[in-house]
């Protein structure tokens, strides 16, 4: 058993025991479909979508096919689902490409078949499809226009779905008659299936009316063209009591909730307290950090609300509103912001990292801190307050050598954050 006097082996395994959970060998066999009297078709797309694929494969009793989209350097190898590598987070050809192969797969199906969706979270970058009339530098345009905004991922997400061929349930709909069967790996606060990858089989009861507030609310400042289009363009978003969706069945099978729940039990089979303050936090990546900062100095300093030793777990998807030009994805700007508070603290010491082993598009999941890390780092020459205001926390992480990078993880269902005081 590990002392808590090695505090990042801890924090590592209950990172570790946060992604097995989600683990598509783990849940996929036991949310199995029933089989159907025609062919049975497997789409999907997302950070974990290949490792899905070949889970299912693995599990199903018949002949399967399909088409699946990943991230490049994600791919596993399956026996008879295709599996195509795109780009994350900015959308490319690749992906083009791979959302219609998508479409294709489920053409001319009929009420005997089963489509199989197999969705978990990064599929919006992964499957562009540009409405008619606009290419894929709009798409680009319109994504790189919601990842520097700040907004939360519902109202991405709500504006992504009026801008596709393939979103906000256009997927399944392609696919009436056959009957589809969603499973889903949440990587969502509150675990709302329409949101993970921009509901490809999933309507969302979002009207356009409520979008354009949301564009409004936010000040979102949307290319000319795609902004008319997603206010005056066809409506044709499935909202969820289209009958061509009827007899659809969708089940989440793994979420922060369930991965944070591994975590805590990780915990307190090595002897430790944990608490989890939830699986939906959502706001500024640094503002969420300062919040977990000063609860962590409160209980170093007055055990309180929590006794040591205690290991604070949360989820969710911070966002991070981009001001500089640094590289920095919201699980390490949370974290640099986290270290400000907890400076000169001893016994304090936290993990931040998306559990898809992505944090933004560097190679690194996330990082380690702990009350010294920001002593360390004006020794090296640098200034936190400067990283921060240019959002390049990776590379003060980097400078410290505490950045955590396991690689890719074969699932995603978001930020794990763990703070250990002793």
């Amino acid at each position: 058993m590990t002392s808590v006097d090695e505090p990042r082996s801890v924090l590592t395994h209950l990172f570790e025991a946060a992604v097995a959970a989600a683990d598509p060998e783990l849940r996929i066999p036991a949310h199995l479909p029933d089989r159907p009297r025609g062919r049975t078709v497997v789409v999907g797309a997302g950070k974990g979508a290949a490792q899905m694929a070949r889970a299912f494969e693995r599990a199903w009793d018949g002949p399967v096919e399909g088409v699946v989209v990943t991230r490049y350097g994600y791919a596993v190898a399956c026996e008879t689902i295709e599996v195509i590598e795109a780009n994350h987070p900015v959308p490319d050809e690749a992906g083009l490409v791979a959302a219609q192969r998508l479409l294709e797969a489920v053409e001319g199906l009929t009420e005997n078949d089963l489509v199989v969706a197999l969705v978990c979270g990064g599929g919006s970058a992964l499957l562009p499809a540009p409405p008619a009339g606009f290419a894929l530098a709009d798409e680009i345009a319109l994504n790189e226009v919601l990842l520097a905004s700040g907004a939360p991922i519902s109202v991405m997400n709500a504006v992504r779905k009026r801008f596709s061929r393939i979103k906000g349930g256009r997927l399944a709909v392609a696919a009436h008659p056959a009957r589809v069967v969603s499973l889903i790996v949440s990587d969502i606060p509150g675990d709302d299936p329409a949101q993970v990858a921009s509901g490809p089989t999933v309507a969302d009861a979002t009207s356009r009316a409520e979008t354009l507030a949301m564009i409004e609310a936010y000040g979102l400042d949307l290319p000319e063209a795609i902004a008319r289009h997603i206010a005056e363009g066809p409506d044709d978003c499935p909202t969820p009591d289209d009958p061509r969706l009827a007899g659809h069945h969708v089940d989440v099978i793994a979420s922060a909730g369930l991965s944070l729940q591994a975590a805590a039990e990780a915990a307190r089979a090595r002897g430790l307290q944990a608490a989890i303050l939830s699986d939906a936090i959502e706001g500024e990546a640094r503002d969420i950090g300062l919040m977990h900062g000063a609860l962590a100095r409160e209980v170093a300093l007055r055990d309180r609300p929590f006794r040591r030793p205690v290991v604070i777990l949360s989820g969710g998807e911070t966002t991070v509103t981009v001001r500089g030009e640094g590289r920095g994805g919201r699980n390490s700007e949370f974290l640099l912001a986290l270290a400000t508070v907890i400076d000169g603290l001893k016994g304090v010491d936290a993990l931040a990292a998306d559990t898809d082993g992505i944090d933004g598009s560097e190679n690194n999941a996330g990082a380690f801190a702990d009350g010294g890390s920001i002593a360390r780092l004006r020794a090296a020459g640098g200034d936190p307050r400067a990283f921060l205001a240019r959002n390049d926390a990776y590379a003060a992480f980097e400078r410290l050598g505490d950045l955590f990078a396991p690689g890719p993880t074969g699932t995603n269902v978001n930020d794990f954050r763990a703070i250990l005081v002793r």
